[in-house]
């Protein structure tokens, strides 16, 4: 299965994946864009869906959809994993909630589309106001294959990193992915985020004296999660 990545808007960041001529758009504001790479590469969008509902993830999908007659996922709906066959291979939807309650990934053997909850670097905010549905989200998606590759909502890489940096000026790891940086292209892996990520690196021994040292809360995986959170 491949995967193409579009730039929309300022930072918003859409998607084509595909197998064997068949694909399903995922948010696709980059519409024009989309349609031209599909017609070049003789597929055929069959689907049209979202990461999450916010507006800025969906400018696309009236457009797709007439341009196409492709079949909308709407992410509201998916409330269990599901699976889709994308020509020859398969791609599964899950849930996971948090950044808001509709928040759904996709995920194949070597790449997730992740949306706003989980970023090359950070995070995205909990609107969903639900901190345990977020880190068991989180959770989930960190355990997938180390060299499974992360595609995020937006490009938001040099503004996480520098934060990143402020928070573990000695992690060596966050250098060494700014340099790599390359704004046409966002993409990390699961291994990336567990070595630059601040707030999955709640396992970390210098997160964990760092908050230590600041008389947070650090008992639990989700004590430490939440004491990031709050206070990064």
């Amino acid at each position: 299965m491949k995967i193409k990545q579009f730039r929309y808007a300022t930072d918003n960041l859409g998607y084509l994946v595909y197998a064997q001529g068949i694909g399903i758009a995922i948010d696709a504001g980059a519409v024009d864009g989309t349609i031209k790479f599909a017609k070049l590469n003789g597929v055929q969008i069959k689907y049209v869906t979202n990461t999450h509902s916010h507006h800025d993830h969906t400018p696309g999908n009236e457009r797709l959809l007439k341009a196409t007659n492709a079949v909308f996922i709407d992410c509201k709906k998916i409330k269990r994993d599901k699976a889709i066959a994308i020509g020859d291979a398969v791609l599964n939807i899950i849930p996971t909630p948090g950044h808001t309650d509709d928040s759904i990934s996709f995920v194949t053997d070597n790449f997730m589309v992740t949306g706003d909850t989980l970023f090359n670097g950070t995070i995205g905010n909990c609107f969903s106001g639900d901190l345990h549905a977020f880190f068991n989200s989180l959770k989930r998606l960190v355990s997938y294959l180390p060299d499974t590759q992360v595609f995020a909502g937006h490009d938001y890489v040099v503004e996480s990193l520098g934060i990143a940096k402020q928070i573990e000026p000695e992690n060596k790891f966050i250098k060494h992915h700014f340099d790599s940086y390359n704004s046409s292209f966002i993409v990390s892996t699961i291994k990336d985020e567990l070595n630059i990520n601040p707030y999955i690196r709640f396992n970390a021994p210098g997160i964990i004296k760092k908050l230590e040292d600041k008389n947070l809360p650090v008992l639990t995986e989700f004590d430490r999660f939440k004491s990031i959170m709050e206070n990064y």
